[in-house]
């Protein structure tokens, strides 16, 4: 008898080391997106659940604060992934614009883009049909600062106008900007993010309200000074009243890795990501947007050498860290 329980207790031992370093040998990351009603957080929690069904690496998908809070929280060790616009992703490994005080950031690099974000122009004064009809009027450009600040200086400074004495210049988020187009206190605003863009759609829906174009020529001399830029048509019908394709630039929504993450762990993340297209895609829209060439176009930071590594065995070449 006390044989029998000896060998039961070392049998159940065993068991448990085996449950142990099965448990050690999935490595666990957290993932920072963005709010809870936005699409970084709902497509990075549908992103984190097709890593950690399909590799060893567990993803747990948590929200926050944008993208320079990001790479912040980021290089500061509280997470090792990251969304990230690829526009405020090059100003961090360079040390520019918003992050011209704290200085360049290099504990990141890249994964891969996973979707397009619009710059958009919205307006409802029948007046404004072009980037250069903006001079002295109301423009919201976002918080001071920003992502969409710089998009908007980027943009207005193409056209030969400055965001701070060309324009009277609005510093509102996107649902403050739609509110203040309604009651007429601005003219126009800039909101960069993915098309359909709730603020937009529910402002076309119950006022007369459409897109300002940017047209070629000025987005492939803004490309020329800012390669993380890339042109996109949004389609017609996207907005209630949108007849026609309209004509703009876009950044990337873009999955960054804290370099300290091993060549396996990322390897195992972007094949987790790359080989589910269809299955993510059922699950979230934007999912329809990833492709190995939108993944790996117009990046300006190194990727990772675990993402190097799967897109090279597809057949494409990647600047590594």
């Amino acid at each position: 008898m006390k044989k029998i329980l000896a060998m039961t207790l070392a049998l159940c031992m065993i068991f448990a080391l085996c449950l142990s370093s099965s448990a050690f040998a999935a490595e666990n990351l957290t993932f920072t997106t963005g709010g809870e009603t936005g699409t970084y957080y709902a497509f990075g929690s549908v992103i984190a659940q097709y890593v950690s069904s399909n590799s060893d690496v567990n993803v747990t998908a948590v929200t926050g604060n944008g993208s320079q809070a990001n790479v912040e929280d980021m290089d500061a060790g509280f997470y090792q992934l990251a969304f990230c616009q690829s526009d405020v992703m090059s100003y961090a490994y360079a040390g520019t614009n918003l992050f011209e005080e704290l200085g360049a950031v290099d504990s990141f690099s890249v994964v891969g883009a996973l979707y397009m974000e619009q710059v958009q122009i919205v307006t409802m004064n029948p007046d404004i049909k072009t980037v250069a009809d903006l001079k002295g009027k109301n423009v919201s450009i976002g918080a001071l600062g920003s992502g969409v600040y710089f998009n908007a200086v980027d943009v207005l400074g193409v056209y030969g106008l400055d965001a701070e004495k060309d324009i009277n210049p609005v510093y509102q988020s996107f649902g403050d900007s739609a509110e203040s187009l309604k009651d007429g206190k601005i003219d126009a605003a800039f909101i960069v993010s993915g098309a359909p863009t709730t603020a937009i759609t529910e402002l076309c829906t119950t006022n007369d309200a459409y897109l300002v174009p940017i047209d070629g020529e000025v987005a492939d001399k803004l490309m020329e000074s800012s390669p993380f830029y890339t042109v996109y048509d949004i389609p017609a019908g996207t907005y209630e009243g949108q007849t026609e394709d309209v004509k703009t630039i876009t950044v990337k929504a873009t999955l960054i890795v804290s370099t300290s993450a091993s060549e396996d762990e990322v390897y195992n993340i972007t094949a987790a990501i790359f080989d589910n297209i269809e299955a993510i895609t059922k699950e979230n829209a934007k999912g329809a947007e990833l492709s190995l060439e939108n993944a790996t176009e117009g990046m300006t930071v190194p990727f990772h050498a675990g993402a190097a590594k799967y897109f090279k065995e597809k057949g494409i070449e990647v600047e590594a860290e």
